[in-house]
């Protein structure tokens, strides 16, 4: 059986993503990833947090970037990888989760229109909010639509 490494998250950035370049042009974005969960904790819930670091590299990474920031939601798809280094003599590791797909989702700070992630998908947003769809000219607007779907 072959070996399974992917990962699905959703959460809000803890900063905003720090764009670099390599030496050949290559760009790679690193952000962090908040994500909630609820725990109980005797009697009660309470809201925890987990961190995730993230890199994002290649032309994607390049257009979204300046929509990565501190406070926005976003969706995220990719791989668990392990960085192993040496430093003054002792070994250290840093696992990140090296992004395959990002998706703009809502919120977050400065609230402007939500873009098309580059790996193709579309970003969503509340309807009538920043961000939302106009009807293409010449097209009905979603109020003009009729739907005969009785759901």
């Amino acid at each position: 059986m072959a070996d399974i490494n992917h990962v699905v998250l959703v959460g809000r950035l803890t900063r905003d993503a720090e764009l670099k370049f390599t030496n050949a042009g290559l760009a790679i974005s690193k952000f962090s990833l908040a994500v909630n969960r609820r725990a109980k904790k005797g009697d009660t819930w309470q809201e925890e947090a987990d961190f995730f670091d993230a890199v994002w590299m290649g032309k994607g990474a390049e257009a979204v970037s300046q929509y990565l920031l501190k406070g926005k939601q976003i969706g995220i798809q990719g791989e668990l990888r392990q960085n192993r280094w040496e430093q003054e003599g002792q070994k250290r590791s840093r696992v990140e989760i090296f992004v395959t797909s990002l998706m703009l989702l809502g919120g977050g700070r400065g609230q402007a229109p939500a873009e098309p992630a580059a790996s193709g998908e579309a970003s969503q947003s509340a309807p009538g909010g920043p961000g939302a769809a106009t009807p293409a000219s010449g097209g009905p607007s979603a109020d003009e639509f009729n739907d005969d779907i009785p759901f």
